[in-house]
């Protein structure tokens, strides 16, 4: 039988309906390994029991795609031990051509939400997704899945990836180093990572760009606009677009429920109008690039749900969408030679991908 948890079901509740020995599970319960892996289960669950009547002759339940738990009966005494499946690494390809949207294209394309996430944090220190995309844009994955006895099991890393993007290519080939760090770099070595994200939210949009001759829409009056605005939906989570220590938290007049960060080299970044602020970032606390701080609101001087961030540098505000981005450390020398080996077959990948979707954009 396979047993399928529901809400507010238990081990013992599912051994009753079943007609299954609750003495047997009693017995069960004493192997330690068994109550690790058997005392929390979940809705959704599912237990293979394999019986007699109503003994239980051996109980299995998978921890993971990697292990599974299994009972048996022995000799009348039970044992259980965790079984280690077999797993196949195999790399999958996808591409696409952007027509309204990254998220939608990439969808089109077949490949999941978690993936579309990931390529674009690969690329969110060169590539804003809020304003930079355009219709025509590519985009190439290879996907490393894991497969057991025929069957796929878990959606891995993004091994390598391509963004053309307004003609621009970018390709990032995802290394680990020995000592178990991993990053992804270009092909040349150089770290993707930025010491700041270009845009600190996701899948949003400009609602008002870095002007110092805008006219505020609330005062009605010649105003510099120091920073970008970013319209997204009340409570779309912001995200630290660099390492920083937060040196204000509250309200700040027009700017509402604001947050400030210091970075190194004399850089601040300020959030503004919030809805409310994360437990993370409070006023003396470090954050890491990447860390959400708060979410989106229209508190302060503001007409509509939205993020105001700006970016200065010895106190001068610089526009974030353009502002040149201090660099993240490279592929370091000693492992240059390993990570070409590396990354010369995912890029021979990409030709290949990158000749074919061209010819599809073309024909399109």
């Amino acid at each position: 039988k396979t047993l399928t948890v529901g809400r507010g079901d238990s081990l013992d509740r599912l051994f009753r309906r079943n007609g299954l020995s609750i003495g047997d599970l009693t017995l069960i319960m004493r192997q330690e390994l068994a109550r690790q892996h058997l005392r929390l289960i979940k809705p959704g669950d599912q237990i293979k029991v394999r019986h007699e009547g109503e003994t239980v002759l051996q109980l299995e339940r998978e921890i993971d795609f990697a292990r599974s738990l299994s009972v048996a009966l022995v000799d009348e005494t039970y044992t259980a031990e965790l079984i280690e499946h077999i797993l196949q690494a195999r790399q999958t390809e996808a591409s696409g051509v952007i027509k309204d949207s990254l998220f939608l294209s990439a969808a089109d394309a077949g490949i999941s939400e978690r993936l579309i996430m990931n390529l674009a944090g690969i690329f969110a220190w060169d590539i804003d997704f809020v304003l930079d995309i355009r219709t025509g844009d590519t985009f190439s994955i290879i996907v490393e899945e894991l497969w057991r006895d025929g069957k796929r099991v878990a959606e891995g890393d993004i091994l390598a990836a391509e963004f053309v993007n307004q003609g621009e290519q970018v390709r990032a080939i995802l290394y680990k180093s020995p000592d178990g760090t991993v990053s992804y770099f270009s092909p040349d070595g150089k770290n993707l990572r930025k010491a700041f994200l270009r845009a600190p939210l996701s899948f949003s949009r400009i609602s008002s760009n870095f002007n110092p001759n805008r006219r505020h829409p609330v005062l009605n009056t010649i105003r510099a606009h120091k920073g970008v605005d970013y319209a997204a939906p009340a409570g779309t989570p912001i995200k630290a677009a660099g390492d920083g220590k937060v040196i204000f938290r509250g309200v700040k007049g027009g700017y509402g429920n604001t947050i400030i960060l210091q970075h190194g080299g004399n850089i601040t970044t300020l959030y503004a109008h919030m809805q409310r602020f994360n437990r993370a970032a409070r006023n003396g606390m470090r954050v890491r690039q990447g860390t959400i701080i708060g979410y989106v609101g229209q508190s302060g001087l503001a007409t509509g749900p939205h993020l105001h961030y700006e970016y200065r540098r010895h106190g001068v505000h610089l526009n974030p969408r353009t502002v040149k981005l201090p660099d993240a450390a490279p592929i370091d020398p000693a492992l240059k030679a390993d990570f070409d080996k590396v990354a010369a077959p995912l890029l021979a990948k990409l030709d290949r991908r990158n000749i074919g979707i061209v010819a599809k954009a073309g024909n399109n």
